[in-house]
Order: C-alpha cells, then structure tokens, then sequence
C-alpha cells in the first residue's frame, strides 16, 4: 500500500503595537477529497518597562503562545471529531458498543 502523503501549512502574522506584541498561527489544511479549511490560534506577549526593547523576544513568546493555542484548539477539534465521527460502524443497529 503506497503512503498518503499531505501537507499542511502554518503561517505565523505578527504585529508589534508599542511593547505589545500580536501574534495568529494560521494552520491550512488541503486535501483533494476535501475544500481547504484553517484553524487559527493567538498569542501575546508584552514587554515589561524594565525589560531591554529586544522585539524578537516578544516575536518569540507571542508566536509560542499563538502556536499553543493552536495545538488546544487543533485538539480540540479532534476530539470533538471523535466523539462524533468515531467507533465500531453500526451493524445492524446494534448498540453492544455503548455503555448501559
């Protein structure tokens, strides 16, 4: 059996206002069989007045963050997905599979 192999995408935007910074992680996912769908998760970071003005490390905790947050939701959306869409396919209507 030949391996199915799909990509998906993550794009990170982000965006510095003062010591706050921004960020979207943006997951696109593509298949033939299917339209492309995104899940999108977000991040912030700001900087503490003490703190050196190093904006890649806002960059960096923002986009962390984001992509956190990401990954919560992407399970989120699997597990949602399991409960809906997983276990043994109905033979007969039986229901031996359910708990009482």
């Amino acid at each position: 059996m030949a391996d199915k192999q799909k990509d998906w995408t993550v794009r990170i935007h982000i965006t510095e206002d003062g010591d706050d910074t921004r960020a979207e992680a943006v997951l696109t996912t593509e298949d033939a069989s299917q339209d492309a769908s995104a899940v999108t998760g977000r991040g912030v970071a700001h900087r503490n007045p003490i703190d050196r003005p190093i904006p890649e490390i806002g960059d960096e905790l923002a986009a962390s963050r984001a992509l956190e947050d990401l990954a919560i939701r992407l399970h989120d959306i699997a597990s949602d997905d399991i409960v809906e869409l997983a276990g043994p396919v109905d033979q007969g209507g039986s229901r031996a599979w359910e708990r009482p």
